[in-house]
């Protein structure tokens, strides 16, 4: 178990991230993170990196050398900065907000300042098929990012983000899962909040493929599932005594019960890989999905 004196994220210095582009989607994003940032007693840190390699693909080298192309830029960053840091500062007027514009590629700056942050916040819009339908730079930061990287997705309805609720985690019991449980734990406790942890035996219809009936099925599942459940948060609730843990087993469908349980939480908290924690993959499926389709934010946390 990770202590707070060896995890960076933890420090007291540690800022909370989030990147802007003034997107409705990145606005959403900014004002979570000063709501977290102003809850916490946190500084909060808006960035914006301009890309200027990817500009000299566009505009051509020559004309991106020049310095009215790049002062353009430039000052188009900054007037992002700047209405970020007024929006923050609509949500808590005291906020202490620094602002950052990089020339740098917003996924690599992002990904850099996640490996000292309290958490990284980056907003997206809609949902779509594939990840890269939400953005290569999303992707590239929940893929390698460290600690935890919050995804604010703008849904469209009239309550966006929700501050009640309990903390869902999804367990999927593997050993990965091991930063997403005390992220958890650590989030339901700062919110004050209860902690709903779900288990999915199965990503599969598991009765339909034994043959076994569907009650038989389901029993030895939910003894299995709970087993796992005590497996993985052991010690975790000795840490939290504050925190009331609900536990919540299901013979399959991991991504429909997250998701259904997204409709009430405040923050859904899963791991970056799947039950099989395959290096090869940048992200679990069920993770993939949820960052697409829940109905709150979502933290994905990398394993250490």
């Amino acid at each position: 178990m990770t202590t707070q004196h060896h995890d960076p994220h933890r420090l007291a210095s540690a800022e909370v991230v989030v990147g802007t582009d003034s997107s409705e989607a990145a606005d959403l994003a900014v004002r979570w993170a000063a709501e977290t940032a102003s809850q916490r007693g946190r500084r909060l840190r808006i960035v914006h990196g301009l890309d200027l390699a990817a500009a000299g693909s566009v505009y051509g080298i020559y004309d991106v050398i020049m310095p009215p192309v790049i002062d353009a830029i430039r000052r188009e960053g900054a007037d992002m900065l700047r209405r970020a840091c007024r929006m923050a500062h609509q949500v808590d007027p005291d906020l202490i907000v620094e602002t950052e514009l990089s020339e740098a590629n917003p996924a690599h700056l992002l990904i850099e300042l996640s490996e000292a942050a309290h958490l990284v916040a980056i907003g997206t819009a809609g949902s779509g098929g594939t990840l890269s339908y939400l953005g290569s730079t999303l992707l590239a930061v929940v893929s390698h990012g460290r600690g935890a990287i919050v995804v604010v997705r703008d849904t469209g309805a009239e309550q966006r983000t929700r501050r009640v609720g309990p903390v869902v985690l999804g367990a999927d019991g593997g050993p990965v899962n091991a930063g997403a449980v005390g992220a958890a734990f650590a989030e339901a406790s700062e919110r004050r909040t209860r902690l709903v942890a779900v288990h999915a035996w199965s990503d599969l219809d598991f009765g339909r493929f034994t043959g076994l009936p569907y009650a038989v099925c389901h029993h030895d599942a939910e003894t299995a599932g709970q087993a796992i459940l005590t497996e993985q948060l052991t010690g975790w609730q000795e840490k939290y005594p504050d925190v009331q843990v609900i536990r919540k087993v299901y013979l399959s469908g991991p991504r429909q019960a997250l998701r259904e349980w997204s409709r009430s939480a405040q923050l859904l908290v899963v791991g970056s890989r799947g039950r099989g924690g395959f290096r090869g993959l940048l992200l679990g499926s069920t993770t993939d999905e949820l960052v697409q389709t829940a109905h709150c934010p979502v933290m994905v946390v990398r394993p250490q």
